[in-house]
């Protein structure tokens, strides 16, 4: 059997294609041989040569769906020009306003009908997002005054939870209405802990999201 020369295309492949049924069928209705037969030809072998098995193609689909957001997570946390507050602020704008949200809406995915990927995803959050992003920020905004709390930890993991999970439509399949009142009650939540964070923009920004959604699912 020939090297493959290009194992780095290979694995894009597959989890291009296992993201892809994941999202359609869900994770527990797409089998191993449901990716194959979309691969253009690749054997079983080809994925279990990069993969041990299906639950290890969730986990690299999920650290890959992270990766990006992550990246502009730590630029945003190591900025030397902004404080705490500022940043989170910032975080919150550029999470919402990446032009990849468009194709990730679109795509439609049911995370309803994909426990394994939004157990897997809600434990990047509270395991590595909420600690070695958000926290640190926090902890700056204490010092530096712009964010007063005595619990930065479970803070972090809040907002998170709220900003990703609880006002993500996707996951609570919500009406442009309906992410528009939790928008609002997300607003007044982070005002009562001194963070005016949201604006019109982000509002828009999520309805015009929903909408795509909606539309698309």
């Amino acid at each position: 059997m020939a090297r493959n020369k290009h194992p780095e295309e290979t694995v894009n492949l597959i989890l291009d294609v296992a993201f892809r049924l994941f999202m359609e069928k869900g994770y527990e209705h797409t089998s191993i041989q449901d990716i194959i037969n979309q691969l253009g030809g690749l054997s079983k072998g080809a994925i279990y040569h990069h993969f041990k098995s299906k639950e290890d193609i969730l986990i690299a689909v999920t650290d890959r769906m992270t990766d990006a957001s992550n990246q502009m997570l730590a630029a945003i946390r190591d900025r030397k020009d902004l404080s705490g507050k500022e940043k989170l602020k910032t975080i919150f704008k550029e999470s919402i306003c990446r032009p990849v949200q468009n194709d990730i809406f679109t795509v439609a995915p049911g995370f309803w009908n994909n426990p394994r990927l939004l157990f897997s995803l809600l434990q990047d959050t509270i395991q590595n997002t909420a600690p070695d992003y958000i926290l640190p920020i926090i902890r700056q905004g204490i010092a530096d005054g712009s964010i007063q709390t005595d619990y930065p930890e479970q803070l972090s993991e809040l907002i998170l939870l709220a900003a990703n999970v609880w006002l993500n439509p996707m996951i609570f399949d919500s009406t442009v209405e309906e992410s528009c009142r939790k928008f609002m009650v997300f607003d007044q939540m982070l005002k009562g802990f001194g963070l005016d964070l949201l604006d019109q923009e982000m509002l828009d920004r999520l309805q015009e999201l929903t909408d795509i959604y909606q539309k698309n699912k």
